[in-house]
C-alpha cells in the first residue's frame, strides 16, 4: 500500500528536497534518479527519490562530479546505501585518535620552555601537528605524537629539533602512504574498472579499502621496528668498537 511519502508529485519532491524541478528532471535524464511510478498521467515519487537526492547533494559537497556519482551508482546496482558506505570508506580518516585541546601555557610547559616560540608553533601547524583555535588554545591532532614530543623534551631534546625529526618522518610517511594508495588503485581499483565495475564487486572493493587501513599501519610499524633494530645495532656497534680502540 502506498504511503503519503510515495505520493509526491515532482513539484512536491522539489519543495521537500529544496531542489528545482529542472534539476530533478536533469538527474533523471542522467540516470541518477530512478523513474517515478506513473499512475494515470502523473508520475509519483517516494522516499527513495528523496534519499537519492540527498545522497547526490552530499557527494557533490564532497567534490564528486555528477558523472562520477553516476558511475558509483551504476557500480552499486543503484543502491544508495552501498554508494554511501563506499564513499564514507574513502573519506574516513586513517588515524584512530581523537584530537585534544591544549592551552598555550600547557604547550610551552610540554615543550620545555617558559614561552612558546611563534616560529616553532607555525612549523608545528605546517606539519599538521597543531591547529590554532584563535582563543589562545591549540588543537593537537595526534595526542600520541604530542606525548612523544613531551618525552623527547624530558630527555633534553629541544622542540625545534623534535619538529625537524617530525618533518623528516612526515616526508617519508607521505611517500609510504602514496605507495599503499597506488597499490590499491593498481591491484584492486583498476581491475574492478576493467571488468566494467560489476555491482556485485563494489562491496568487495569497499572492504578491501577498509582493510587497507590497519594493514598499512601494521606493515609500516613492523618494518620500522626491524629497521630500528638494525640501525641501533649497527650504530652502537661502531660506537663500542671506537671505545674499544680508544683503550
Amino acid at each position: 500500500m502506498a504511503t503519503d511519502a510515495d505520493q509526491l508529485t515532482i513539484d512536491e519532491l522539489a519543495r521537500r528536497t529544496g531542489m528545482t524541478v529542472r534539476n530533478i528532471r536533469a538527474h533523471q535524464s542522467r540516470g541518477l534518479l530512478p523513474p517515478p511510478e506513473v499512475r494515470g498521467r502523473t508520475g509519483f515519487y517516494g522516499a527513495e527519490h528523496a534519499s537519492r537526492i540527498e545522497l547526490i547533494r552530499e557527494l557533490q559537497v564532497d567534490g564528486f562530479k555528477l558523472e562520477a556519482i553516476g558511475r558509483l551508482l551504476e557500480s552499486a546496482g543503484g543502491s544508495s546505501e552501498e554508494v554511501l558506505r563506499f564513499t564514507r570508506a574513502v573519506k574516513a580518516p586513517f588515524e584512530d585518535e581523537q584530537p585534544q585541546v591544549i592551552s598555550a601555557e600547557e604547550l610551552a610547559e610540554r615543550w620545555g620552555g617558559a614561552e612558546t616560540d611563534p616560529r616553532i608553533v607555525r612549523k608545528a601547524e605546517r606539519l599538521g601537528i597543531l591547529r590554532a583555535l584563535g582563543d589562545g588554545n591549540f588543537e593537537e591532532l595526534s595526542p600520541r605524537l604530542a606525548r612523544a614530543g613531551a618525552e623527547l623534551a624530558a630527555l633534553g631534546i629541544p622542540a625545534s629539533t623534535a619538529l625537524d625529526v617530525a618533518a623528516m618522518l612526515r616526508k617519508h610517511s607521505d611517500a609510504v602512504a602514496k605507495e599503499f594508495v597506488e597499490l590499491f588503485i593498481r591491484e584492486i581499483w583498476k581491475p574492478f574498472e576493467a571488468e566494467g565495475r560489476p555491482e556485485t564487486r563494489l562491496p568487495e572493493v569497499r572492504e578491501a579499502l577498509e582493510r587497507l587501513r590497519p594493514l598499512a599501519s601494521d606493515s609500516l610499524l613492523a618494518v620500522f621496528q626491524l629497521a630500528m633494530s638494525d640501525a641501533v645495532e649497527e650504530r652502537f656497534g661502531r660506537e663500542l668498537e671506537r671505545m674499544q680502540k680508544g683503550h
